[in-house]
């Protein structure tokens, strides 16, 4: 080695050698519940903007339960294959990208017994 180089051995301190390792947590909720809860929650129904401008200067008003129902019943038609579905409740008339989970637009029941509906390939009846 030259004399003209010095080696410098630069030392890390031991927090930045041994990372800590925290013990996982236990939790009294088993995967399984875990898992399923997040499916649910990946599967709620969402609703674009463009459908809530729509709701909400139409004035409807879908209850929880029945959003529940409107996200149940979409999962089962998605598994069925479909991809874009017209939502049909007493009051009201949903497209929905099944697809997607997305609310596209809406209307109310009245103004859709005057239209047409293209590119959808399932209609979803709930009487509630």
């Amino acid at each position: 080695m030259d004399h003209r180089i010095h080696h410098i051995q630069q030392t890390l301190p031991n927090a930045l050698l041994k990372p800590k390792v925290k013990p996982a947590q236990q939790s009294n909720v088993s995967f399984k519940e875990q898992f399923n809860k997040s499916l649910e929650q990946t599967e709620q129904i969402k609703v674009s903007k463009h459908a809530t401008q729509r709701l909400q200067e139409r004035k409807i008003e879908i209850q929880d339960q029945l959003w529940n129902e409107i996200s149940s019943k979409v999962q089962e038609a998605k598994h069925k294959g479909v991809k874009d579905a017209l939502v049909l409740t007493n009051n009201s008339a949903l497209i929905v990208s099944a697809k997607n989970n997305v609310v596209i637009t809406a209307m109310n029941r009245q103004e859709a017994a005057s239209q047409i509906f293209t590119n959808i390939n399932g209609t979803i009846i709930l009487d509630s």
